[in-house]
């Protein structure tokens, strides 16, 4: 295709260039990605990730410096796992996907991909959704609650899941603008989050603060105790946080989704504007929700509820629910994209800005049910652990398989429409991981390192024996 013919196509209302390479004319500069990683990972989800700290019973050092050493890791991933392959192909992960494993076994990956997203999506919509539910005063779903429990609950989530539906629909460069306006207030009202509840700490237990250290010791004593987890929970220690930190965001940068994301960055490096996420969203927001959750059970030990809208409102009062409100929307903007990409792959002659609203309204109709959201830690280590094997595939496709004499882009060389090298890899490494969860060997934060070592192996392994009969056929 032609620099005329991309132009021309850039000019088309909704088009993002899901089967063909993004011209150099459409890249984005390093501030795009700086305020949409900042948008999408200061969220009002944090506002639920954040407390499971403390009831999970972590010390301040191990979840201090856990957090430090995991986002850098993450950071780590999406700079050397993903973005070099994204700015070279300049492809999204399920066209990538489908030139090495084929139409039939990308449209099964693209399936679940994209239900997952749309879950995904639909939790964080629940989350707007809480704040809604404080400023209008109607009832809102308990953490027990699988089903919607009034239709004012339903009118908040189908109001607040139209808006973030058409946002996305018009695609990644109106999704980075939006987040590029929300992210810097709600970075503040975050950190105010963090300076309240330090305060109000401050003030029900009589310290005297005069230097770091006296902060330091209110939060051994009084935030992050180190003591017994709550009833049902994992004791979490400095691995436990620094691999869920590293890993709550696999399915984006291990897994590859991203390459959808990066491939309109100009350089590789631009891959370093996802620190703004994590040391924004996934410490300093984390650490600010985790604060207000520890004096919620330090005011009453017995109300272990976690609602984003009323804890916000605690602390911040309307600009608490509006952070709560627009940081959901700018998580579940650039999620329900990516599932709309997915979903477009399937459906190519359908229009990607179609495809992305029918994919809001999947995600706003899961957002409904607050089982969704109430689940979120599971669902996401449960996510990231099912695309896992497909990032460890592309990885190993682009950058290794050659040097074994073997044939990288597989099914569309070939013609295959299921690459069987690749199929098998996907779910055998998903059988061993859950096996290695179930039989306790192994917890569910942890087995993903392993899982891509294993999914990587196999793949060479499998394709050596699977591409044996075809490449006198690629050769002629």
């Amino acid at each position: 295709m032609s620099t005329e013919e991309f132009s021309q196509q850039k000019s088309d209302k909704g088009s993002e260039f899901e089967r063909e390479p993004v011209p150099q004319s459409s890249l984005l500069w390093f501030k795009s990605f700086v305020g949409m990683y900042a948008g999408e990972h200061c969220a009002g989800t944090e506002l639920m990730i954040g407390p499971l700290f403390v009831a999970a019973g972590v010390g301040a050092f191990d979840l201090v410096a856990g957090l430090i050493v995991g986002n850098a890791l993450a950071v780590l991933s999406w700079m050397v796992l993903c973005a070099p392959i994204a700015t070279r192909a300049r492809l999204t992960l399920y066209y990538q996907l489908e030139k090495i494993c084929g139409r039939k076994l990308v449209t099964l990956y693209n399936l679940a991909n994209g239900v997952m997203f749309c879950f995904l999506a639909g939790a964080m919509i629940t989350v707007s959704a809480t704040a809604a539910g404080v400023w209008f005063k109607f009832p809102m779903p308990g953490l027990s609650d699988l089903y919607p429990n009034s239709a004012s609950w339903v009118l908040a989530v189908l109001v607040i899941g139209a808006l973030i539906s058409i946002v996305a629909a018009y695609g990644y460069q109106t999704v980075a603008k939006f987040a590029n306006i929300a992210a810097p207030w709600m970075v503040l009202v975050f950190l105010a989050f963090g300076l309240i509840g330090l305060g109000q700490f401050i003030t029900e237990t009589c310290t005297e603060i005069h230097s770091l250290s006296d902060v330091w010791q209110l939060a051994e004593t009084q935030i992050w105790k180190g003591g017994q987890p709550l009833e049902g929970k994992v004791k979490f220690t400095f691995w436990h946080v620094t691999f869920f930190a590293w890993f709550c965001n696999m399915a984006m940068h291990i897994g590859m989704s991203d390459l959808s994301v990066f491939r309109f960055a100009r350089k590789s490096w631009y891959a370093v504007a996802s620190g703004a996420g994590m040391y924004v969203g996934h410490f300093m927001a984390w650490l600010s929700a985790s604060i207000l959750y520890a004096y919620q059970l330090h005011l009453n030990p017995e109300n272990t509820d976690v609602l984003p809208g009323p804890l916000a409102y605690k602390a911040a009062g309307i600009a608490g629910l509006l952070c709560v409100i627009i940081a959901g929307w700018t998580t579940a903007n650039p999620t329900i994209y990516r599932a709309g990409l997915a979903f477009q792959a399937i459906v190519p002659k359908t229009s990607r800005f179609t495809v992305t609203l029918i994919t809001g309204g999947i995600a706003t109709v899961a957002g409904m049910f607050p089982a969704f959201a109430m689940k979120l830690l599971e669902f996401v280590a449960l996510y990231g652990l099912l695309l896992m094997p497909m990032g460890a595939i592309v990885f190993v496709d682009f950058w290794l398989v050659k040097k074994f004499g073997l044939q990288s882009n597989y099914a569309e060389i070939s013609g295959k429409a299921f690459n069987w090298a690749a199929g098998l890899t996907w779910f055998i490494t998903l059988g061993v991981c859950g096996w290695l969860v179930q039989t306790g060997r192994v917890q569910i934060y942890f087995v993903s390192l392993p899982g891509w070592f294993v999914a990587a192996l196999l793949y060479v392994l499998l394709s050596m024996v699977y591409q044996r009969k075809i490449r006198p056929v690629i050769g002629k």
